[in-house]
């Protein structure tokens, strides 16, 4: 009986993925719970598995094929026997003897230096300009994966942080070079645009004197560390100020659903992070639930995973409210865009040392702008500003956030 393949929920607003990799050929013969495809996301990659141990009958989309929740994407044969012994493809591949057109390699699948690689992989192999035989190939019968070649590229550090250069043949006194955009791009850039045209987004300003978070995490940076294995940050401090500012002025915290408001009495807190690829939010779950160690040791976590491309769908939905903290990259003033369904968004800066007034004198302090975004269909602007200025009182006055005053 031939039973459908169905690409499998993606998680809070994503709709759309695309074939990225068969990992497997129509006729093959796959056991329970072996990997078929993988699947891109604007966010993550989605492994597709067999159900249970099956002869694949047929494929239905091409690679980079555009595919939503729901739709078939293969079939299977679940009264197909078993073969005895390995599977034939397998086992010819371990004899010196040609393979027959029935084991032949499917036509994706080529030779790199001498390994043997799908479609997804060979891109950024190309993109990359990697030696392929210098990978570690994890994949079924010896193949080379996107995820190994990814893994390849992590390890090596200048390379990591090269962006990836599409291979194009251009003529050299050309002024330009045209390049296709990506499906997974055109994706991230609907997305974006329609963000900005289904909200009322409108971003307030303000600024917060870091001296006091400075000389707290100066002073208890080394006894933290020894005590929780992990060090005292400042973005732990703003999840905690950012809690406090949301639990007075709610709205920041809710979204619209239709024609009504739903407030949310509990903190999940996105933190954008540059991930392996891309831009990606995982979300600190019950964030008013834990302690300044614990909120360290999860963002630490979740911070790992996406470096590694492990996150998944769970850790990156049910957000309420989003920070992103573009000052590791040295900005000094930016203007984020919501994430939506939610309704708001904090942007951090790099820390600069400005001269302020103070009690009627200059002096030199560690400043940061702050930028928060929000749908003014649900906010009101004295909402957001009183919101910021909260914010800013307790990460001027620590002390605030544990005696929530």
């Amino acid at each position: 009986m031939s039973v459908p393949v169905e690409v499998p929920k993606l998680g809070e607003s994503v709709t759309e993925a695309f074939i990225a990799e068969w990992l497997k050929k129509e006729g093959e013969f796959v056991e329970e719970d072996e990997i078929i495809a993988e699947l891109d996301t604007d966010k993550i990659s989605v492994e597709v598995p067999a159900p249970v141990s099956v002869v694949i009958s047929a494929l239905k989309f091409d690679l980079d094929a555009s595919v939503n929740p729901g739709d078939v994407i293969a079939e299977i044969d679940e009264d197909a026997d078993h073969p005895e012994g390995e599977p034939e493809a397998a086992a010819e591949e371990e004899t010196d003897e040609p393979a027959d057109d029935a084991s032949e390699e499917p036509e994706e699948v080529v030779e790199i230096d001498g390994v043997k690689a799908g479609p997804a992989a060979r891109r950024l192999i190309e993109e990359h300009e990697l030696d392929a035989s210098k990978i570690e190939a994890t994949g079924p019968r010896g193949h080379v994966t996107k995820a190994d070649v990814k893994a390849h590229i992590d390890s090596e550090p200048e390379r990591a942080q090269e962006p990836a250069r599409p291979a194009v043949d251009v003529d050299t006194g050309a002024l330009e070079d045209r390049v296709p955009m990506s499906s997974l791009r055109q994706t991230v850039a609907k997305r974006l645009v329609q963000a900005q045209s289904d909200t009322a987004m409108l971003t307030t300003f303000n600024d917060v004197d870091m001296s006091a978070v400075i000389e707290l995490r100066k002073k208890y940076r080394d006894h933290f560390q020894e005590k929780y294995d992990i060090k005292l940050g400042f973005m732990s401090f703003f999840i905690k100020a950012a809690i406090e500012a949301l639990k007075e002025y709610p709205a920041v915290n809710a979204e619209i659903d239709g024609d009504d408001i739903v407030y949310k009495n509990y903190y999940n807190i996105g933190v954008a992070v540059g991930g392996g690829k891309g831009l990606v939010v995982p979300v600190i779950k019950n964030a008013e639930q834990l302690s300044f160690a614990q909120t360290e040791q999860e963002l630490s976590r979740l911070v790992d995973r996406a470096l590694n491309n492990k996150l998944t769908l769970d850790e990156l939905q049910g957000g309420t409210f989003t920070i992103s903290n573009g000052g590791i990259y040295g900005s000094l003033l930016s203007t984020p865009i919501l994430n939506p369904p939610q309704s708001g968004i904090l942007g951090m800066h790099r820390i600069e040392e400005r001269p302020v007034a103070v009690d009627g004198e200059v002096e030199v302090r560690p400043m940061m702008y702050l930028a928060l975004s929000y749908d003014h269909r649900i906010i009101d602007g004295k909402e957001a500003v009183s919101f910021l200025v909260r914010l800013k009182e307790c990460i001027e006055d620590p002390e605030r956030i544990l005696l929530e005053v």
